[in-house]
């Protein structure tokens, strides 16, 4: 007959289990301005498209490249998306690892171990593309130099 952990056990796999619960809560908060931007993104795309249409020479070609632009910062979130998501399911995957191996008596240290460097690295790689959508997004944004100029009185 199978014995029952202790509950000092279940305690200190729970200890254990804290700081990848931490790292969800990171990457909730990652997801939420991801899913911000990807929105304002949208929202922008949607206005420009209206727009295009009724628009014509130099106009036209700003739109068009608005267009583009977006379309990649739109394929840029939806991919630091994906990953922030597949970073949070190898988290949890981490937690369940860890009560398994220690419910079921199991040396399961290295699966445990290889799951979190996973869970790191889609992290990371998800990060990256947030870095990179930002960088996108600025390089989009030009003051014009008329403006930057004080005027002489």
């Amino acid at each position: 007959m199978p014995t029952l952990p202790a509950v000092s056990t279940v305690a200190q796999t729970i200890s254990l289990s804290l700081s990848p619960v931490f790292m969800l809560a990171g990457i909730g908060a990652l997801l939420n301005v991801l899913a911000g931007r990807l929105s304002r993104v949208i929202d922008r795309a949607r206005v420009v498209e209206q727009l295009h249409p009724r628009s014509t020479g130099p106009e036209h070609d700003r739109h068009v490249r608005e267009l583009r632009l977006l379309d990649r910062r739109i394929t840029i979130i939806n991919a630091a998306l994906f990953l922030a998501v597949a970073s949070a399911v190898m988290t949890c995957v981490v937690v369940v690892l860890l009560f398994i191996a220690e419910l079921a008596d199991l040396h399961a240290g290295t699966l445990v171990s290889l799951s979190f460097i996973i869970a790191m690295l889609l992290l990371i790689a998800s990060l990256v593309g947030f870095i990179v959508e930002v960088r996108v997004s600025l390089g989009a944004i030009h003051v014009r130099q008329d403006l930057l100029r004080e005027e002489k009185r």
